[in-house]
């Protein structure tokens, strides 16, 4: 049935009340857990004292939130502000010595960029990335994509595998807190630029791109260390195009964006100090005690915490790269608009390099129910090595793999008859009301699968066990009404997308005939 299907705005009003005393009264008990347990011992390293002003502790269980907006905040701000400003002051000199700036940028952007990283990690680390880059444009030279996903993936493995990632690792010289991640983001991030570069290379039908091209694509600073991915293609079409403009409102837009992400930041800060969401689940006897809406509620709110950093990290990277005239991949899609998984994804850039390259490639329209099991076979196994293979990742790619296909299977077995001839009959409204109810129960499939990489196994079973098994049926059908009626809110919005894009297609179609 259509994505056009309307329901009663009566109706719609009933599932927005519904949704919002459930999430403010799961709320209410993680805020309440949170303050009669700040003091439990297993708090102790994850609860610190916060801010002076609320004059409660604060949840600092997530490094990388600590790492990027408290302890390494003024590192990573200066060296982004350098960026921009070289960039600038490049744009103000290039005229005045007879160079066409906006050719030779990306060059400049590179030079920067791979200053910044020699100052940061020093010469061992810079030579193993140029090495790692030198290999695969080698590769790249002999234009088969085989070969350049086999010495890709061979140089990611390199750098997630023992004991060649520790012999790596031990090039690099000097200690600091962040040197681990900045090496294996780093590392990890350039190969699979490299990987994108080859094979846009086995495309290119005259000739090749230069070990240059790849230089000025790899150590562009902004996103060297922690990404997002962009395809080459992409960035060497906008990183060479000599026509640069500004959109209409483009710099308030993204001034309003960088206040926006600074508010979000100050926000979750606050939010830190009053709902300990990252601390609960590692402390399992005080799990086993929390009613199950209590747990539901953790649980969706561990994932819509994981969308806010992703999108606020992205967010900051992006701001910068605006400025330089790039279009980068857009953060995440929230937690709380997926109810299918062929939409769950928590990093776009990676995700668009895993279609365009594995998923869209050999799954093709992804209807034919062995290839699509070919094609996420593959998708996932590239993910499991580019996460680093462990017990962990081995069960999340499993089940996100399983929960893809099984999307399809479901949606194949539907469309025949019986099945297809009564939904005809039933109507678009009620059609879209029992699709809801497939969508409810296919969210909480991607949270729980989901939240496995977020916190623990042990969280994960206990959430699965209670919501599924000792919960039902009072906990079980709650929580998937309470879902139930999120999904038809996004969908309503999904609904109200679709008619204002008609509506300016149709503006813009009008328009040209009367100009013509």
């Amino acid at each position: 049935m259509g994505i056009k299907a309307a329901l009663p705005r009566y109706e719609l009003y009933l599932y927005t009340a519904v949704l919002g005393v459930a999430l403010i009264w799961a709320g209410s008990w993680i805020f309440e857990a949170s303050s009669e347990n700040v003091n439990r011992k297993a708090f102790k390293e994850s609860v610190k004292p916060g801010w002076h002003y609320f004059g409660r502790k604060m949840d600092v269980a997530d490094f990388e939130w600590i790492m990027w907006f408290t302890t390494f905040r003024n590192h990573i701000l200066f060296a982004l502000a350098g960026h921009v400003i070289f960039a600038k002051i490049f744009s103000l000199i290039a005229p005045k010595i007879g160079i066409d700036g906006s050719k030779h940028r990306s060059l400049i952007f590179a030079i920067y960029g791979g200053l910044a990283v020699l100052v940061t990690m020093g010469w061992t680390f810079m030579a193993l990335v140029v090495s790692h880059c030198f290999v695969l444009y080698s590769v790249a030279l002999v234009k088969r994509k085989w070969l350049c996903f086999a010495a890709g993936l061979s140089t990611l493995a390199s750098i997630k595998l023992e004991p060649y990632n520790s012999w790596q690792e031990a090039l690099v010289t000097g200690s600091f807190d962040l040197q681990d991640i900045l090496f294996y983001g780093g590392c990890g991030f350039s190969i699979i630029r490299c990987m994108s570069f080859a094979l846009e290379n086995c495309e290119k039908k005259d000739g090749n791109y230069t070990f240059c091209d790849l230089l000025k694509y790899n150590f562009y600073l902004p996103f060297f260390f922690f990404g997002p991915i962009m395809t080459f293609d992409r960035f060497h079409a906008q990183a060479n195009n000599t026509k640069l403009a500004r959109k209409e409102r483009e710099m308030w837009n993204i001034t309003t964006k960088a206040l926006l992400h600074l508010g979000v930041i100050l926000l979750v800060d606050i939010f830190f100090h009053y709902l300990y969401i990252l601390t609960i689940p590692g402390d399992m006897k005080l799990v086993t005690k929390l009613s199950d809406p209590c747990l539901a509620g953790l649980a969706y709110f561990n994932l819509v915490y994981d969308w806010v950093k992703a999108a606020v990290m992205f967010g900051v990277i992006n701001t910068v790269s605006t400025l330089d005239h790039l279009d980068p991949p857009q953060p995440p899609k929230c937690i709380t608009m997926l109810y299918v998984f062929a939409e769950t994804h928590f990093d776009r850039g990676i995700n668009d390099w895993l279609c365009k390259y594995v998923y869209d490639y050999i799954g093709g329209d992804h209807d034919k129910i062995f290839k699509e099991l070919l094609a996420t076979f593959c998708t996932f196994a590239i993910t499991t090595l580019w996460l680093g293979p462990c017990e962990l990742v081995y069960i999340w790619s499993f089940f996100n793999c399983f929960g893809l296909n099984f999307e399809l299977w479901v949606a194949k077995f539907f469309s025949l008859p019986p099945f297809s001839t009564i939904e005809y009959a039933m109507g678009e409204a009620m059609s879209r009301r029992i699709r809801g109810v497939f969508n409810a129960a296919n969210f909480w499939a991607i949270v729980l699968y989901n939240v496995l990489s977020l916190n623990n196994l042990d969280f994960a079973k206990m959430v699965g066990r209670r919501l599924i098994f000792k919960g039902f049926p009072l906990s079980s059908l709650s929580v998937l009404m309470v879902t139930y009626c999120g999904v038809q809110l996004v969908k309503e919005r999904e609904r109200q997308l679709v008619l204002q894009e008609e509506a300016e297609q149709a503006k813009a179609v009008e328009a040209k005939e009367k100009a013509e």
